[in-house]
């Protein structure tokens, strides 16, 4: 499934519509009609994101809003209020409280879809920072760090002209600090993607010169260092619901009228820019803490993959989260074929060569949530949280013609063909190996007996453990 939501609305008609609509596009759904019932599922169901109508017969959607965000172990789910009477004043209040973003019934499905999309992908990217960042604390190398006094934020503002831009920025700077705010064109947007430190945030036009052109901007940005976690809010005409969602599922972190010179508009502009990038600073700490910490103790020197010490608990902590969802995840065991006779044919530095490729093609060619570490000399593990048996076993295949498909080539010039053998198993749901050490290492085993499979049955395959093997 893409993902669980909680539909909170009191009028059951409202729901079942909802659920139809979420359903087509593989959603699974819970509802609530009811703010107390809406906090008891939030706890007892871990939705990945919520649908809150602000009516409702016991509390204002607003207060469970406030309620969730106010919770530790609620805050950063993603929460959409939902309303038929829109105001101004209605969404920026939704904003202060918290809300991630407003939509307005009846729901144009293609913006929902794409609105959900986005807010899903930050949801994986905040959760598998925290896991990542629990896993290095838990051992002992990343310490929480006292908060550290930042400088304020920079935004750049790119719009058709710089007349538009300028009464941008004049609007928005009766709500953000007027030096946050940086009039830029379309070239300098890009020149400011590589200052030191770069931009935190840009507003841009869905349409500049040309129709499209913001778009392509963005998209030029999500592809350079210094840019590409930068937030982007994108600014479409209103009536442009596509540009909207196609915007989105580009990248963009969040969506806005292009109307930024109507104050309403752009105080919601800048409460969404504030949430946005506290958001960013946050994942920017812990990106760093989890790096220093990995480059010290729990990363491979040769391959730069993670190793058997980061793994270990890193698969307890991913195990736990599967245990939580009730979602399953996958092991794969991977062994390159006949690895000894490259060393002894060409040498040690060779072989070298042919780890570090291996372990290029392996991160090109999975998801950023996707563990892969170096557990031996040539074997490798990959977990893949929140994958389906089906899904596992194609990225599997996919990694054999990856590797099968282009020749390696040596530090000699010479070129060799390598192909690898993996072995996959699948933990959580009905197969819930547990949380503990020995039950970790037991699933592991199972991966390693299916490697064996596929190395009996000729190398250059991938076999998936059945209980009946073991």
């Amino acid at each position: 499934m893409a993902g669980k939501v909680l539909i909170v609305d009191d009028v059951a008609t409202n729901r079942i519509v909802l659920k139809v609509k979420l359903a087509g596009a593989r959603y699974e759904t819970i509802q609530a009609g009811t703010g107390a019932e809406a906090l008891r599922l939030v706890a007892q169901e871990s939705p990945d994101l919520v649908l809150l109508d602000v009516q409702l017969p016991d509390m204002s959607g607003l207060d469970v809003c406030h309620r969730l965000k106010a919770d530790p172990a609620t805050r950063h789910l993603p929460v959409i209020v939902v309303t038929a009477f829109p105001t101004p004043g209605l969404r920026l209040e939704a904003l202060r409280v918290g809300a991630d973003d407003f939509i307005t019934k009846p729901f144009e499905e293609l913006t929902l879809l794409a609105r959900l999309r986005a807010l899903m992908r930050m949801r994986e990217t905040d959760e598998e920072l925290r896991l990542r960042e629990s896993t290095c604390q838990e051992l002992g190398f990343a310490e929480a760090m006292a908060p550290a006094i930042e400088p304020p934020a920079r935004i750049g503002l790119v719009a058709p002209d710089r007349e538009t831009c300028v009464g941008w920025k004049n609007a928005m700077a009766r709500f953000l600090p007027h030096d946050m705010l940086r009039v830029l064109d379309y070239q300098g947007a890009l020149s400011a993607a590589a200052e030191t430190p770069p931009l935190d945030a840009y507003v841009i036009a869905a349409d500049l010169t040309r129709p499209g052109e913001g778009l392509r901007l963005m998209s030029e940005l999500r592809s350079r260092t210094g840019s590409r976690h930068a937030v982007i809010c994108v600014g479409v005409p209103d009536a442009a619901r596509e540009t909207s969602a196609v915007a989105l599922d580009l990248g963009a972190s969040d969506v806005t009228p292009g109307r930024l010179t109507d104050p309403a508009l752009a105080e919601e502009a800048a409460l969404r820019l504030r949430a946005h990038i506290g958001r960013k600073r946050r994942h920017d700490r812990q990106r760093e803490r989890v790096a220093d910490g990995l480059r010290l103790a729990l990363v491979d020197p040769l391959t730069g993959l993670y190793n058997r010490r980061y793994a270990m608990p890193h698969l307890a902590r991913l195990a736990e989260r599967s245990r939580q969802s009730g979602r399953s995840f996958a092991l794969m065991a991977l062994d390159l074929d006949r690895f000894k006779s490259v060393n002894d044919t060409y040498g040690h530095p060779a072989g070298d060569a042919v780890l570090i490729e291996v372990a290029r093609r392996l991160t090109m060619n999975l998801r950023q949530v996707d563990l892969v570490a170096r557990i031996g000399g040539e074997e490798f593990l990959v977990a893949m949280p929140e994958t389906s048996l089906e899904a596992a076993r194609n990225a599997a295949e996919r990694l054999c013609r990856v590797m099968e498909q282009t020749p390696f080539e040596l530090p000699s010039g010479l070129r060799i063909d390598i192909t690898v053998s993996i072995g996959l198993a699948i933990g959580g749901g009905l197969n819930d190996p547990g949380t503990d050490p020995a039950a970790i290492e037991q699933l592991i085993h199972q991966a390693d007996r299916a490697l064996l499979g596929s190395k009996a049955e000729g190398r250059n395959q991938v076999t998936v453990f059945h209980r009946g093997a073991a």
